[in-house]
């Protein structure tokens, strides 16, 4: 993901990798090719990194971003991983939970989220995972990372919040690790939280699907069921086109794109079941928030 926020600009976790794998010829292969090369993207006034699993840490990604001057804002531990592979020490900003380093105007701040860590088939556990509240002068955005759903995002979004988006994991989920993985459903309750209960607060960007298969259920499953949640919660969400740009104040994508590349779904999950009134469309904004990037 990469967000333009009161004129900065923050990439999200970068994966340009064909594969999330330790391996170049095995793992979970790219579903689409990335929207442009990673070195058209321009600059970026910051990187940042929620946990080290290889769909988050993409080790050629960030060789590539090495060689440029932009700062990397990570959980205690990952910037070793980031030294080894060519970033110098000057350039990386690791923090706690709870911990916040100023880039340009905006605070970047570590909150928490409940996932793992871990690059190795030994998993010994020695770097932080987070999700990320990064806030401008006037706008204000929440990155969760991995994370199952939990209480803290109430408390999250009662020290930061609102926030003009939520950008939440909502794929990759399973009966068989409920805790580290939120479904579509539980991504609606975590971004009710975090806005206070207001469906009208702000919009969810739904990430973390259509990238990679990397659960049981079918690659597109994640986008029918959030359609479904959100429109139960009166909930505005955005499902822009891979690389495709949008406003949270302007006009929000809603076109079902995937049901055209998968095949049909078998529905077999309930809706979430939280009341609210519909969210407004808003006018765009003239200097305001843009979002783009990758489920």
């Amino acid at each position: 993901m990469l967000a333009e926020i009161d004129g900065h600009r923050i990439l999200f976790d970068p994966v340009w990798g064909e594969r999330c794998s330790p391996f170049p010829f095995a793992g979970p292969r790219r579903l689409h090719p990335v929207p442009l090369p990673l070195a058209a993207l321009g600059p970026v006034d910051a990187v940042v990194i929620s946990h080290d699993h290889y769909d988050h840490l993409d080790l050629p990604s960030i060789r590539a971003l090495a060689g440029t001057d932009t700062l990397f804002a990570v959980p205690l531990g990952v910037g070793a991983h980031l030294e080894r592979w060519g970033v110098s020490a000057g350039r990386l900003r690791e923090l706690d939970w709870h911990e916040a380093t100023r880039i340009g105007g905006l605070t970047l701040t570590a909150t928490p989220a409940r996932h793992f860590c871990g690059r190795g088939l030994r998993n010994t556990q020695h770097t932080l995972w987070a999700s990320w509240v990064v806030a401008g002068e006037e706008h204000r955005i929440y990155h969760s990372g991995d994370t199952g759903y939990f209480e803290g995002f109430k408390d999250i979004g009662a020290e930061h919040g609102p926030f003009d988006a939520t950008m939440i994991q909502v794929g990759a989920y399973s009966d068989f690790w409920p805790d580290i993985h939120m479904t579509p459903a539980e991504g609606v309750r975590s971004h009710l939280d975090l806005q206070g209960g207001d469906p009208a607060a702000g919009v969810l960007l739904p990430i973390h699907w259509g990238t990679f298969n990397l659960a049981p259920h079918p690659w597109a499953e994640p986008a029918e069921w959030m359609r479904d949640a959100a429109g139960e919660a009166g909930q505005a969400v955005a499902f822009p086109r891979p690389g495709e740009p949008f406003e949270p104040a302007g006009e929000i994508p809603a076109e079902p794109w995937w049901r055209a590349l998968s095949a049909p779904l078998v529905r077999h999950w309930a809706p979430a079941r939280t009341t609210g009134a519909a969210a407004p469309v808003l006018p765009p904004a003239e200097d305001g928030l843009d979002l783009a990037g990758e489920r």
